[in-house]
């Protein structure tokens, strides 16, 4: 027993120390090992402690856990963060930049979630990019005819350059675009699709099992995509800039005149009262021969009469009108009350712009305030609302038509054809301008032959969607 350690002890002092080297001594076999002459510490150098080979072996192999550790990784990561701190406050494009790759990586992002394979993205891409690129396109051609065609009416009505370009075609560009997008995505589905058909992509992704069906499922996600951003413009963004256009238009264009007076004014204000007032000037905000007819049970009940109407700019709410030289009738049975007076502060649901429409005010409204003006307009039995029906139900008919021409767009051009993508393009134009013709001549009849507003704004949708149920039966699924 007593040899096996002995023979332990001198394997142990064999064996290399930490830096490869062989001691020069060795200690005698017949020597215990805890009798070696260890190194003091003086021989290490001042404060310094060598300790054991055992130990040195076991620190090297055996790192601490507790140090701290600064990868390379990490530097860089904090390099990074730096240098696109400086960037994001000292430059906007950094900013831009930076504000696209979130919204790009949150794309990502909500696809996966929704099951989207790398096919999915590449169609979806591609279609979002071509319509992007015919918008640009197709823009660019309308602002030079239009330009053309007006150059003169700008030129001789004084028009100054900054207002033909930050008034007029800096508000024109959206107003455009979003009117004419269900048409623009149309063409780019068949330009698109076309493509893919020529390249026997689509036959590939048939023979790998994918059907029609599931082959709609991206061209459909960037339908929506573009239905929900241009319902968001036309809806809330697009009408505070069309004030600038459409006054623009009146003053330069069409020239027509800024009408500051009415004649015979008639509306219903609120339930059974009904104002008169037989000329205004909106200039000074006043009028004259004004009267205040309450009716109860179609029977007047009492008259409101005033020599003249002031409306009052400053008050605290939008309805107050002061009346001078008024007479007050109440009549209860066979009764009659007067009540006069040379001065009345009142509140009468009525405004001067009531009193007065520009050319393309619908145009100007939000679909929360032209949903108002519609009812309180119908609430005064006001006649000439019909065009502001027209464009309240076109802002919601016409980003869903993207949608359906989506799908006659898809399933015209999936297949190769003899002809190529110019038998697709010709059948897809011949679509868009029938389109259009229906969208004109519905909105004629609805403000002109007094159709409902509503069924001739969706009519073209309705048609049109039969249309894509026949082709999307035709198409092999």
């Amino acid at each position: 027993m007593e040899n096996s350690h002995k023979d332990k002890d001198v394997t142990d002092a064999l064996l290399p120390d930490h830096n490869g080297a062989t001691p020069e001594t060795l200690p005698h076999p017949h020597t215990d090992a805890t009798d070696a002459e260890l190194p003091s510490p003086t021989d290490t150098g001042e404060g310094e402690f060598s300790a054991p080979v055992g130990e040195v072996a076991s620190a090297t192999t055996e790192p601490d856990a507790s140090a701290p550790a600064t990868p390379k990784r990490k530097r860089q990561w904090g390099r990074t963060l730096r240098q696109a701190a400086r960037h994001f406050f000292l430059s906007p494009w950094y900013l831009l930049r930076f504000i696209a790759r979130l919204l790009l990586s949150v794309g990502r992002l909500f696809l996966r979630l929704i099951g989207f394979k790398r096919l999915d993205r590449y169609i979806l891409v591609r279609f979002i990019s071509t319509y992007v690129f015919l918008l640009a396109l197709i823009i660019t051609i309308a602002i030079i005819f239009d330009f053309n065609e007006k150059i003169d009416k700008l030129t001789n009505g004084g028009a100054r350059w900054h207002e033909v370009v930050f008034d007029y075609y800096a508000n024109f560009i959206p107003y455009f675009s979003n009117m004419f997008s269900p048409l623009f995505v149309f063409i780019a589905v068949i330009f698109f699709t076309t493509q893919l058909a020529n390249r026997s992509e689509i036959i590939a992704m048939k023979s790998a099992g994918m059907s029609f069906r599931r082959l709609l499922r991206p061209f459909f996600m960037g339908a929506a995509i573009i239905s929900a951003t241009s319902f968001a413009l036309g809806a809330y963004i697009i009408p505070q800039g069309n004030v600038a256009r459409v006054n623009f238009e009146n003053k330069y264009i069409k020239k027509q005149l800024t009408v500051d007076e009415a004649d015979n004014i008639q509306m219903q204000v609120d339930s059974g009262v009904v104002a008169y007032i037989a000329h205004f000037d909106n200039r000074t905000k006043s009028g004259s021969g004004f009267s205040l007819d309450k009716f109860s049970e179609k029977k007047l009940v009492s008259r409101l009469t005033a020599e003249t109407i002031q409306y009052d700019t400053l008050a605290d709410h939008k309805y107050s009108w002061t009346l001078h030289g008024y007479m007050q009738r109440t009549l209860r049975g066979s009764r009659e009350k007067i009540k006069s007076g040379d001065k009345l502060d009142t509140t009468i649901i009525m405004e001067p712009k009531d009193f007065f429409y520009i050319k393309g005010m619908q145009e100007t409204m939000t679909v929360p305030e032209l949903s108002a003006f519609i009812d309180r307009q119908r609430l005064r039995g006001a006649a000439g609302i019909s065009t502001f029906e027209v464009e309240y139900h076109k802002r919601f008919a016409t980003p869903l038509a993207a949608f359906i021409l989506t799908l006659i767009g898809v399933s015209i051009s999936c297949e190769k054809r003899k002809g190529g993508m110019g038998t697709s393009i010709g059948i897809g134009l011949a679509l868009t301008f029938t389109y259009i013709m229906l969208q004109t001549v519905a909105a004629s009849f609805a403000t002109n032959a007094g159709w409902p507003a509503g069924l001739s704004v969706w009519m073209p949708n309705i048609l049109f969607a039969f249309i894509a149920l026949w082709f999307y039966r035709r198409t092999p699924q």
